[in-house]
C-alpha cells in the first residue's frame, strides 16, 4: 500500500497556481527528468538484487530518486496524482462547524517580573478551537521533493511484492481483516478521520453488518497525533471496553498500516447534527425527547459498565483487581451521535461514537469515585456543548456528559444556543461566562417542561453525586408517543430503567416524591458581586481594619496603626475606595507602601527588591491604580510577579515546578496580578477559579487539608488559592463569609480596649458609642477568628 507522511492540516487547501506556474516552464525537462528517474530506479535495483534486506533496498532507491527532485517543482506521476484527488474531492459528510479541542488555554501573558529584575518573555497562550487531528494523504501532500520520493518509493515497493496494480486506489488490511479498498469520506473527528472501506474478496453486498460487511468503517489516525504519543490510540482500549454495549459499535479489526493506526467498525448512518441539518434545521419534540430518552440510557450503560465484574472479582478473589470499566465519553453532541445504516433493522437506533476523550470516573483499583482537581488552563470537548466544569478544567464526572447532553437537547429543540457566535482568542472565555450566566429558565424559554426539568436537574449535580437516569428519562414519558414501535427513534434500550421506577400501560408510573428534600441550586443565572473575606484561626492578639478610604487618607490611617505596632497584611479595594487589615501578628519588621497610578509599578517594585524588601500585600482599584506593600522580616528568598489580561494559570503552574507559591493577588477591572514567591511556608498548592464563588471546589479542598491563603476577584471572576502548610497549625479552622457590604458587623476579634478599631462610624463621630456597629464584635470574640484575606467581586447571589 502506498503510505504518505501525513503532517496536521492548518487552514484551508492551498492554491494551486504556483505548482501550475513550475510545471509550464520544466514542460519540456518533464520527459526527460522522468526517463533518467526510471532509468536510476531500475539500475539502484539491479544493483542491489544481492542485498537481502529491505532496508538496503529501501536506501540504493531513496538515493537513486533524491537527485533530480527539487522541493519548489516536483514531478508528480498522473496516476498518483489523479487518486489523490478522488480521494479529496468525494463528497464528504456535512459536520458543524464548532470544532472540538483538546488544548491548553492560557491567558495571554502582560508582564513578568521577577525580583532578580529580569523579564520572562512569555508567548500570547488564547485558547483556539483549531482541530488536531491528522489528514489522510491529499495531492496537497505530494507538492514537497521528500513527499515525492517516499511516495514513490512506496509505489516501488509494493509493485515489488505484487500487492498492487496500480495507483488507482489505496488497499487496507490490518490485524487479519480482509482487504478493503478506501471509498468516500465519511467525516472527521478530533483525531482522525473515517472513510468508508468496501470489501474486495468473500462477502454478500447484502451483507451490511459484523466483520463480514460489504461496507466499514475505516477510521485512521496518524502516529504522530496527540492521541498516539504512546504508541496505538487510547480510544482502541476504550472500544475493548465498551465495543459491542447498549449504543456503542463494535470494532471488529485495528492494526497499523504505514503511518497510520486503522480500526474497521459497522458502517453507521447519519449523525443527529446531519439530521438536523438536513431537516431545515429542526427536530419535532417527539424525535427530540426520544432522543433524550435513548441517549440518557446510552449514558448509563457507559457509566455503570463493568462494575458488576468488579463485584463479581470481590466475591471470587476476594479483592477488588483493575477491571472496572467506568467511563464518562467527554465529548457529547449531535455529530456523535450516529442512527443505524438506512435500511437496515438499525436504522432508527442511537449509537455514541468517538471515544477518544474517553475517561474513567471510578478508580479501577478500589472502585471509588477519582478525586477532584482543577486544571484551569486544561480544556476537553466541543466549546458550543462542554461543560461549565470542562471549560474550568476540573476532572471530569458523569455530570458533564449530561450537561452536554441538555445543551444537545436544546440545540436540537431550538436550532441555536445563547452562547453561538462567539469568536477570538478568548472565545473558550466567553463561551463559559454566558453559560454560567443564563439559567434554566432562559436557556429553556420556549422548550416544554420536561427539558427545563432536565437541565435544572444536570446542572445542578455534584462532582461525585449519582444521577437518577432513571428519573430524566421519566421526565420525557409524557411527549413522545405510547407505542414504543412508531417511535422516531428506538428506545428499547431505556427499558430497564423504565421498569427500575415503575411500568404500567408502557407509561411511567413514579413514586411519590413529595417528600424528597429540595435541592440548592447552584447555577441560577443571577451573579452578584460581594465583599468575600476569609477568617483563620488564631492565638489572641490585636487587630484593625479600616474601609471606604481616600487616596487621601491612606497615609494617616497607615501611621497610625504603624505607631501602634501594627503591619499592613491585607488590602483590597470596592468602588476606588481601600480597605485596609493591620495587626501585630505578621511577624515584620519593617514596612513601605506605594499607591500608583499604575497596576503595577514596576520600577519602584523592583527598586526595594534591591532593598531586600518584599510584596506582602497587593490591591487593585477599579480606575486602575494599585497599592503595593512590600516588608522585611518575611520568610522569602525570591519573588516573582506577573500581570495579565486573564488569569494566568498556565505562568503559575511552571513557577509552581520551579519551587515558588502564590503569596498574593489582585485584580483591577479585568486584568490579574499574581505574586509567587520562594521559601514560604507552603508544601503545596492548587486554585478554584469560577465565574461564582467555589463553594464545591473549597470544601472538597478543605477535606484534603487546604487552607484559602490567597482570593482575588474581578466583576467576571473569582480565583482562590489554597494551601497546604509546612506545619500543621494547632487549629486549622478556617470560615468564609460573602456580603454586600464591608463585613464589619461579622469580623471577630479580641478587644484588648473597648475599641481597638478605625471604622467608618470612629471617623465620622469621632469618638465610639452604642450605635457603632463594631460593638457587636465584643459579642462574636469567642471563636479567635481573625480576619486573613479580603477582596470584592464575582460570587452567586
Amino acid at each position: 500500500m502506498p503510505v504518505l507522511r501525513g503532517g496536521a492540516r492548518r487552514g484551508r487547501r492551498e492554491k494551486q497556481e504556483t505548482l501550475q506556474n513550475n510545471n509550464d516552464k520544466n514542460a519540456k525537462n518533464n520527459n526527460n527528468n522522468q526517463n533518467q528517474d526510471k532509468r536510476k530506479v531500475n539500475q539502484a535495483v539491479e544493483e542491489n538484487t544481492g542485498i537481502a534486506t529491505r532496508t538496503r533496498r529501501r536506501t540504493a532507491v531513496a538515493a537513486a530518486l533524491a537527485g533530480p527532485v527539487d522541493e519548489k517543482v516536483a514531478s508528480v506521476p498522473k496516476e498518483a496524482e489523479a487518486e489523490e484527488i478522488f480521494v479529496e474531492e468525494l463528497g464528504e459528510r456535512k459536520e458543524d462547524p464548532e470544532e472540538r479541542v483538546e488544548a491548553e488555554e492560557g491567558g495571554r501573558g502582560m508582564d513578568d517580573y521577577d525580583s532578580g529584575g529580569g523579564k520572562s518573555p512569555t508567548k500570547a497562550n488564547g485558547g483556539g478551537d483549531d482541530e488536531l487531528a491528522a489528514p489522510l494523504p491529499d495531492k496537497h501532500s505530494l507538492y514537497g521533493g521528500e513527499m515525492v520520493v517516499e511516495y514513490l518509493y512506496a509505489c516501488f515497493r509494493w509493485l515489488l511484492d505484487g500487492r498492487l496494480k496500480g495507483f488507482g486506489s489505496f488497499i487496507v488490511q490490518v490485524g487479519g481483516s480482509p482487504m478493503y479498498k478506501i471509498d468516500r469520506k465519511l467525516g472527521k473527528g478530533g483525531f482522525g478521520q473515517v472513510y468508508v472501506g468496501r470489501r474486495l474478496t468473500g462477502s454478500s453486498i447484502n451483507e451490511r453488518t459484523g466483520p463480514g460487511a460489504f461496507e466499514v468503517a475505516l477510521k485512521f489516525e496518524h502516529r504522530n497525533s496527540k492521541g498516539c504519543n504512546y504508541g496505538p490510540p487510547y480510544e482502541w482500549q476504550v472500544y475493548n471496553t465498551l465495543g459491542g454495549s447498549h449504543g456503542v459499535p463494535r470494532v471488529h479489526y485495528k492494526g497499523r498500516q504505514g503511518d497510520y493506526y486503522v480500526m474497521v467498525m459497522d458502517m453507521l448512518g447519519p449523525s443527529l447534527w446531519d439530521v438536523w441539518n438536513n431537516n431545515a434545521h429542526s427536530m419535532s419534540v417527539e424525535m427530540v425527547a426520544c432522543i433524550a430518552i435513548e441517549a440518557i440510557s446510552i449514558l448509563e450503560k457507559m457509566h455503570s459498565r463493568g462494575w458488576m465484574l468488579v463485584l463479581l472479582e470481590m466475591l471470587v478473589d476476594g479483592k477488588i483487581g483493575d477491571v472496572d470499566l467506568s467511563y464518562v465519553h467527554g465529548d457529547v453532541k449531535p455529530e456523535n451521535f450516529l442512527l443505524g445504516s438506512p435500511g437496515s433493522p438499525d436504522e432508527k437506533k442511537l449509537y455514541l461514537v468517538d471515544l477518544g476523550l474517553a475517561t474513567r470516573w471510578r478508580d479501577g483499583t478500589t472502585g471509588l469515585h477519582v478525586d477532584y482537581d482543577q486544571r484551569p488552563d486544561v480544556f476537553r470537548g466541543t466549546v458550543r456543548y462542554a461543560s461549565v466544569h470542562a471549560h474550568l478544567g476540573r476532572t471530569g464526572s458523569r455530570r458533564d456528559d449530561l450537561e452536554s447532553l441538555a445543551y444537545t437537547l436544546i440545540f436540537l429543540l431550538r436550532g441555536r444556543l445563547p452562547w453561538q457566535g462567539y469568536q477570538g482568542e478568548n472565545k473558550g472565555f466567553l463561551v463559559c461566562k454566558k453559560k454560567m450566566a443564563t439559567s434554566p429558565e432562559a436557556l429553556c424559554c420556549f422548550c416544554p417542561q420536561p427539558f427545563k426539568s432536565f437541565v435544572e436537574h444536570v446542572v445542578n449535580l455534584k462532582f461525585d453525586e449519582e444521577p437518577n437516569y432513571a428519573k430524566y428519562i421519566s421526565f420525557f414519558d409524557g411527549i413522545v408517543g405510547p407505542n414504543p414501535n412508531i417511535r422516531p427513534i428506538n428506545t428499547e434500550g431505556a427499558q430497564k430503567l423504565i421498569y427500575q421506577v415503575g411500568h404500567k400501560r408502557g407509561r411511567l408510573m413514579l413514586e411519590d416524591e413529595d417528600d424528597e428534600q429540595p435541592k440548592k441550586k447552584v447555577r441560577m443565572g443571577m451573579p452578584a458581586t460581594q465583599w468575600i473575606s476569609i477568617y483563620n484561626a488564631r492565638k489572641p492578639m490585636k487587630q484593625r481594619y479600616h474601609y471606604n478610604v481616600m487616596d487621601a487618607r491612606l497615609s494617616q490611617h497607615i501611621d497610625k496603626g504603624t505607631e501602634d505596632g501594627l503591619f499592613i497584611s491585607c488590602v483590597a479595594s470596592c468602588q476606588n475606595l481601600w480597605a485596609l487589615i493591620m495587626d501585630a501578628g505578621t511577624g515584620f519588621t519593617s514596612q513601605v507602601y506605594e499607591l500608583s497610578p499604575f497596576f503595577l509599578h514596576k520600577e519602584w517594585i523592583m527598586e526595594q527588591w534591591e532593598k531586600n524588601y518584599y510584596i506582602s500585600a497587593v490591591g487593585g482599584a477599579g480606575n486602575g491604580s494599585s497599592l503595593v506593600v512590600m516588608s522585611k522580616g518575611t520568610q522569602y528568598a525570591q519573588q516573582s510577579y506577573k500581570v495579565s489580561d486573564s488569569f494566568p494559570f498556565k505562568w503559575i503552574n511552571k513557577k509552581w515546578r520551579e519551587g515558588f507559591y502564590v503569596t498574593s493577588m489582585a485584580t483591577s477591572g479585568s486584568r490579574w496580578a499574581v505574586v509567587m514567591s520562594r521559601t514560604t511556608a507552603f508544601s503545596d498548592q492548587v486554585v478554584e477559579l469560577d465565574f461564582l464563588y467555589p463553594s464545591e471546589g473549597i470544601h472538597r479542598r478543605w477535606d484534603n487539608g487546604y487552607r484559602i491563603t490567597a482570593t482575588a476577584a474581578t466583576y467576571d471572576q473569582a480565583a482562590f488559592v489554597l494551601s497546604v502548610p509546612r506545619r500543621k497549625p494547632v487549629d486549622e479552622a478556617q470560615e468564609t463569609l460573602r456580603t454586600s457590604a464591608f463585613p464589619s458587623t461579622h469580623v471577630k476579634v479580641l478587644l484588648e480596649t473597648s475599641c481597638s478599631f478605625d471604622c467608618s462610624f470612629c471617623e465620622l463621630n469621632g469618638d465610639c458609642n452604642s450605635q457603632c456597629p463594631d460593638v457587636e464584635i465584643q459579642e462574636k470574640w469567642a471563636k479567635n477568628l481573625y480576619l486573613a484575606s479580603v477582596c470584592y467581586g464575582r460570587t452567586v447571589s
